[in-house]
């Protein structure tokens, strides 16, 4: 019976893959108040105050414009490597 009624519902709701809007308005807020705090360039000028809030800058501000994840192509496929080294005791 379950069953049923979800064949009822198909189709409402937000189609996948559509931007959630709360998630848009936010992001459109938090960039609004990153200019009026001085933009580009205050931003750079923070990360110069002091090595730790550089730091931050790479460790917690960049990473979050990069992809999440890493594909190559066909013709040249990632390939990983692990390198372990050991430090043994004389």
């Amino acid at each position: 019976m379950a069953t049923e009624a979800n064949l009822t519902r198909k189709g409402r709701g937000r189609p996948k893959g559509s931007p959630n809007k709360v998630t848009a308005e936010a992001k459109a807020v938090i960039a609004a108040a990153a200019e009026a705090l001085g933009g580009t360039k205050r931003l750079v000028a923070w990360a110069k105050e002091d090595p730790q809030n550089e730091k931050a800058f790479w460790a917690q501000v960049y990473p979050k414009l990069l992809p999440l994840t890493v594909a190559g192509d066909a013709e040249n496929p990632l390939t990983i490597r692990a390198i372990e080294r050991r430090i043994v005791k004389a």
